[in-house]
């Protein structure tokens, strides 16, 4: 898929803003550290806005939003293991749907949440970048820079590493 870059970075806030917030916060389990992610990725994307080159920026949005968070885990030297709060979503968006909508589609349980933060980054990514987020296996493969064949490959293992650690 082929779209236009947003005008401005008030608009890439607006209209990303929280699916940002839902992947950093599936991929750090914390809503703090998902926070600081989402600021890190608005940060990169106001400097790099001027400099996109027409394509996927979805993809090129989810790239910028994976690199930070590979950033940030380097820097701390640290994964992120710790279970997530009771609380789902801080994230607060003017035209955004319904709370009762988005909670719905984004709540997982805690076993599944615990779960998902016990398998390995590349199958955690995946899985929540395509069913969590919503992307197509092609715009996955943008993000990650990885073939459509690896991206499958990986949300399939993924899914099964999940089932079994929820078995």
């Amino acid at each position: 898929m082929t779209e236009s870059a947003p005008l401005d970075w008030e608009e890439v806030a607006r209209v990303h803003g929280r699916k940002i917030y839902n992947f950093a916060y599936r991929l750090t389990g914390n809503p703090n550290d998902a926070a600081d992610l989402v600021q890190e990725v608005l940060l990169r994307v106001r400097k790099g806005l001027e400099r996109y080159q027409p394509g996927s920026f979805e993809g090129w949005l989810w790239r910028i939003t994976r690199n930070a968070f590979l950033d940030g885990v380097r820097k701390e030297n640290r994964r992120p293991t710790s279970p997530l709060p009771d609380e789902v979503d801080r994230w607060d968006l003017a035209h955004s749907p319904g709370a009762d909508v988005e909670y719905g589609r984004i709540t997982l349980g805690d076993d599944i949440q615990k779960a998902l933060l016990e398998l390995p980054f590349e199958f955690r990514e995946a899985v929540v970048m395509c069913d969590v987020v919503g992307l197509s296996y092609d715009e996955i493969a943008v993000a990650v820079a990885v073939p459509v064949g690896t991206v499958r490959s990986r949300i399939h293992r993924g899914r099964r590493l999940l089932r079994e650690k929820l078995s």
